[in-house]
């Protein structure tokens, strides 16, 4: 199994506080693959640094082989890697149909000249783009409502949309931040269906989330923070009886 994503003793310090120590991580194409810890841990810190969004303080981090240390998050995205956010990010004002589009600029080769000369091949860039969006739409089961505001959504089906965007721009690695936070039980379990179908069909997926259900079910492996270190990695199963991940979820010392 081929490394997509490694991270190599990253560290991110803040000041004085140190968010992410020293953690060691990798994520197998084909995987899918979640980070879990206690509230500060350090899980939404380290897929930041993992996508460009904040730089790192020491360590070395690995897209597909390439060092992404000191690139922009648009640079890292034309790696191949997509994410969506703990809050939600869409462009309110604009439809769900637009929003999807959006995401496809990380493929598309025409730009303003050709679009100002009209040429033949902006056009039928432009046709492909609103396939591909609606064809995303549909996967996530939102094509019914393409031409709605994205800000008018109810808030489990603005999730769908950012992940839909995020597919738009055809990654080979997604990652997730909270994901599942506020989705219904059905919600929950449209979504572990859809990213079972997503990495079925080749994509890599790295989330992190509080639902532990969720996590379990979906997951093959597990890799645990608490308070900027990795302090397990494994199983679903393994993770589930391993005495540091549950000392550090009660608050304990583990014995």
């Amino acid at each position: 199994m081929s490394v997509l994503i490694e991270a190599t003793a990253v560290t991110k310090s803040f000041g004085g506080l140190v968010a992410v120590n020293g953690v060691d991580m990798h994520v197998g194409q084909g995987q899918t693959k979640a980070l879990i810890g206690p509230n500060g841990a350090g899980k939404s810190t380290l897929l930041n640094l993992l996508t460009g969004v904040a730089p790192v303080t020491s360590g070395d981090i690995r897209v597909n082989g390439t060092s992404i240390v000191g690139r922009s998050c648009y640079e890292v995205a034309s790696l191949g890697v997509a994410r969506t956010f703990q809050n939600v990010q869409l462009f309110q004002n604009m439809s769900v149909l637009e929003n999807v589009m959006v995401g496809c600029h990380c493929w598309t080769r025409q730009g303003l000249f050709s679009g100002a000369l009209r040429w033949v091949g902006h056009w039928r860039e432009e046709r492909k783009i609103l396939a591909e969006s609606m064809e995303r739409l549909e996967h996530v089961g939102l094509a019914d409502v393409a031409d709605t505001d994205a800000g008018s959504l109810p808030f489990g089906k603005q999730r769908m949309l950012e992940i839909a965007r995020a597919l738009a721009s055809r990654p080979r690695l997604l990652l997730l931040d909270e994901p599942a936070s506020g989705l219904s039980t059905r919600e929950s379990a449209e979504l572990a269906r859809l990213l079972r179908e997503v990495v079925a069909q080749g994509l890599t997926v790295l989330l992190v989330d509080h639902d532990m259900q969720f996590v379990m079910d979906i997951s093959d492996e597990v890799t645990v923070l608490d308070q900027g270190r990795k302090i397990a990695e494994g199983t679903p199963e393994e993770i589930q009886n391993d005495p540091r991940v549950i000392a550090a979820y009660l608050g304990m010392e583990a014995k």
